[in-house]
């Protein structure tokens, strides 16, 4: 830590009678930025953004929790409440009359932003920046206005996609006892996790993820490689201003959406701009593992002859964007990092300091000349061996719209491939006929698919399948236009 970050973690400490030697190192990160933010120590001046989101699965899903969970906790001075992921109040249960007023003052209350760049370090805002559960008491919190209050957040996340959706947080008095307000916050974010999965009708949980650091491959004259240059005009633009970068040693961050190449696009301009140099790639791990993985890799940093490609670094923990950034300041001379983010407003700030080209990707659905070459090399890496498409197959990938991106690609290709080398529509999953813009139950899949089937005969007519899975023409038409299927047959009359 640098001496000026010392003397005002010790400036702080002191000032709340603490020993800054033993201060929790999250605390001290969050002091700092409270600090660069230039919230006042003395009061907390949320802004009011207005008119709250009370109609998605989260709000409905954790108001239900909260609400039930307060039934519990009627006679006991404690507050729930709601927050989206930019700490936006959405609610706040709680029948201390008062706890409310005090928490008037100070604006914890529906439709205030209570984000740690508006106020500080609080349980709350602390969360949301690291992103993982979090208890702050007392005189822990920055401004001396919140002294009085203990809280206690933790971030609730998709349980499909892990995204997080937002947070619950319990506030209570600062003299209160706190040992059980945590685990309270991490039931009911836990609770509403698993109601939200359970509304969204039978959604497969996503697997926890695993932070991992891989060596790109940087032999450009391997024959198993994809040739990158030979997709089309976006990638490849966005390849020579990577790679001008690279050379003079500019940090490079590259943005787009989840599953379009990011990575890929990164460590293709590595091999071919740095031929030989070890290029290391570091995905990151959810936030209870970030300190391990960072550091695993991180020595590796300013190496002669290694680059390092770190993605998602907007899912980090403000904590570890905060050590990475200044790891990286501290390496004068040293090649810049590449990283990947979605939204480049999102990359914490230090390592936003440290970017100086930053690339957007576009979607695959902007990128219809990449999916046929794409499609062909992930063909050819399940099947070992070189597979055709047929016109019909290469028309109807080319026209999907792709919401998983390369990644989907990918996977529908895998699937294709599994018995055959020559792709036809028939070998394609129904996911690529349709255009529904609504996520699924299993009934309507099945539904779906089966009709996908029926169209995709060879000399299939919209009435002959109906005739053949027992719907009316009618029907069928309907269930067409709902699932927004695009096989052959659709256009017969």
């Amino acid at each position: 830590m640098h001496r000026a970050d010392l003397c005002e973690r010790e400036q702080l400490a002191l000032s709340r009678d603490r020993d800054p030697a033993v201060l929790p190192r999250r605390l001290v990160s969050s002091w700092k930025r409270s600090a660069d933010y230039a919230v006042p120590l003395d009061a907390v001046n949320p802004a009011f953004v207005g008119d709250v989101d009370d109609r998605s699965l989260f709000y409905e899903s954790g108001h239900q929790v909260l609400t039930e969970l307060h039934q519990t906790l009627a006679d006991e001075p404690v507050s729930l409440m709601l927050t989206d992921p930019d700490g936006l109040v959405l609610n706040r249960v709680c029948s201390d009359r008062f706890l409310l007023q005090a928490l008037d003052d100070v604006r914890l209350a529906p439709g205030f932003d209570f984000s740690e760049r508006k106020t500080g370090t609080t349980g709350l805002g602390l969360a949301l920046a690291d992103r993982v559960p979090t208890l702050v008491r007392a005189d822990q919190h920055y401004s001396t206005s919140l002294w009085g209050y203990t809280c206690a957040a933790v971030p609730v996340a998709d349980p499909v996609t892990g995204a997080m959706v937002g947070a619950v947080n319990l506030t209570t008095w600062s003299q209160q006892s706190y040992n059980l307000l945590l685990a309270l916050a991490q039931t009911a974010a836990r609770t509403t996790e698993a109601l939200m999965l359970a509304r969204g009708r039978g959604r497969e949980t996503r697997p926890a993820t695993r932070g991992r650091v891989v060596r790109v491959r940087t032999a450009v004259d391997d024959d198993s490689a994809p040739c990158l240059e030979d997709l089309g005009v976006e990638w490849c633009a966005a390849m020579d201003v990577v790679r001008a970068a690279l050379r003079s040693g500019e940090g490079v961050a590259v943005v787009g959406e989840p599953g379009v190449g990011k990575g890929a696009l990164l460590g293709g301009a590595h091999a071919r701009t740095h031929r030989g140099r070890r290029v290391l790639h570091a995905r990151p791990p959810d936030p209870e593992g970030v300190a391990s993985w960072l550091a695993l890799w991180s020595p590796e940093l300013g190496k002669p002859g290694t680059s390092v490609i770190v993605s998602g670094v907007d899912q980090l923990p403000a904590w570890a964007g905060t050590d990475l950034a200044d790891l990286v300041a501290g390496l004068e001379g040293a090649p810049g990092l590449s990283v990947t983010a979605h939204d480049l407003a999102d990359v914490p700030d230090g390592l936003r300091a440290a970017v100086g080209t930053v690339v957007e990707l576009p979607a695959l659905r902007h990128r219809p000349g990449d999916v046929v070459p794409l499609a062909s090399w992930f063909a050819r890496e399940a099947r070992g061996r070189a597979v055709r498409f047929a016109a019909d197959a290469q028309h109807v990938l080319e026209t999907y719209h792709w919401p998983g991106n390369v990644t989907q690609l990918r996977e529908v290709v895998r699937q294709a491939v599994a018995r055959t080398d020559l792709v036809s529509v028939r070998d394609l999953p129904p996911e690529v006929f349709t255009g529904a813009h609504h996520k699924l139950t299993r009934m309507e899949t099945l539904e779906r698919d089966e009709i996908v089937r029926a169209l995709s005969e060879p000399g299939a007519t919209a009435a002959g399948a109906a005739e053949s899975l027992g719907m009316s023409r009618s029907t069928i038409y309907r269930r067409i236009a709902k699932y927004g299927i695009r096989a052959p047959a659709v256009a017969d009359q």
